[in-house]
């Protein structure tokens, strides 16, 4: 019984330490208005991924950076939005995105183009 148990216990880790349900991919507007303020603005309305002074997802990290061929200033001081696929897990309820597992930064003339999206002011 005792060799049963240890076999299982690294099975039983690696069970417990995989996402409850699949990554979803969510595509957007890119967000970064103002300092420390992150979200992905997609079909379903805004996803929240790091609020200053408040929450942050789970590998934040894993959010890619801007690329300034593809980005827009909102103001002088560089925070802007552009266009992007990000894998992760949400909190509907919440409307926040809880985990970032990866992105890529996709051209702004997708988002421009999809009448399902309104573009950041």
């Amino acid at each position: 019984m005792r060799n049963l148990l240890l076999t299982a216990a690294p099975i039983l880790m690696l069970i417990a330490a995989a996402p409850a349900g699949a990554a979803e991919n969510r595509c957007g507007w890119y967000v970064n208005p103002t300092p420390g303020n992150w979200y992905l603005s997609d079909s379903e309305g805004d996803w929240w991924m790091r609020s200053q002074g408040g929450m942050e997802a789970e590998g934040f990290d894993n959010a890619p950076d801007f690329d300034m061929k593809q980005y827009v200033k909102l103001q002088p001081n560089g925070y802007g939005y552009g266009c992007a696929c990000l894998s992760v897990d949400t909190d509907k309820a919440e409307r926040n995105i809880t985990r970032i597992y990866s992105g890529k930064i996709l051209p702004l003339s997708r988002c421009r183009n999809d009448k399902a999206l309104q573009q950041p002011k």
